[in-house]
């Protein structure tokens, strides 16, 4: 396989789609609190509690930080798991206090290793969550895989089924430029298929705008 094949792939959902103009936020701490919470959820339900909390003038640092666990739940709950990600939201919130002194641009500014591991070390924040963080709130190059990924690259033969998370990110990585606006426009495009075309039943294979491929 020669390595254009991910741009050339790039390519071909770009002119289907044009520019998704990911991730929906005014902000970059609006970015990471929606990363958080959708995890096992649409976007649809994101966007519900992302209101919530800013009806209720919650979608702040400062205020989310102090914020009784329990509050913010229930201003969650549209997202789903509400409890939970109310708890991993805390999480990650106690670590920029207690690391950073609540100041969310000397978090967002550290290396990108080094605020990965920082983002990974917070219970209930996995390498997808951790990614999206780095990718669409920090502006970081690094490239986010989900099951959309697998799922069309393995279709097309592109990745071995069993290909883990690691294994499909270095493939992107090694294969494209790095370049934090081409990973945020080709994550977002292979959404974009995966939720169109290439569906978990009942794939439009004969339609795909990448079936060549």
């Amino acid at each position: 396989m020669k390595n254009n094949t991910l741009l050339d792939i790039y390519q071909s959902l770009l002119s289907c789609f044009g520019p998704q103009k990911w991730w929906p936020g005014d902000s970059p701490f609006e970015v990471m609190v929606g990363a958080v919470l959708t995890q096992n959820t649409n976007w649809t339900n994101v966007s519900r509690a992302i209101e919530n909390l800013k009806r209720e003038n919650l979608l702040s640092f400062r205020v989310l930080h102090e914020l009784p666990q329990e509050v913010l739940a229930e201003n969650i709950r549209p997202a789903g798991y509400f409890n939970l990600k109310a708890n991993r939201l805390k999480n990650l919130l106690q670590l920029i206090a207690n690391d950073y002194g609540g100041n969310l641009s000397d978090f967002f500014s550290e290396e990108t290793s080094v605020l990965r591991e920082c983002l990974l070390n917070v219970k209930g924040i996995g390498p997808e969550t951790a990614d999206s963080i780095l990718l669409y709130a920090a502006g970081k190059p690094s490239f986010v895989v989900d099951t959309y990924t697998h799922r069309i690259l393995s279709r097309h033969g592109i990745i071995p089924e069993e290909s883990s998370y690691y294994d499909i990110q270095e493939y992107f990585v090694d294969t494209l430029p790095e370049d934090t606006q081409l990973y945020n426009e080709y994550h977002a495009l292979l959404v974009r298929l995966g939720k169109e075309y290439c569906k978990k039943g009942k794939p439009l294979c004969e339609e795909c705008p990448i079936k060549d491929f």
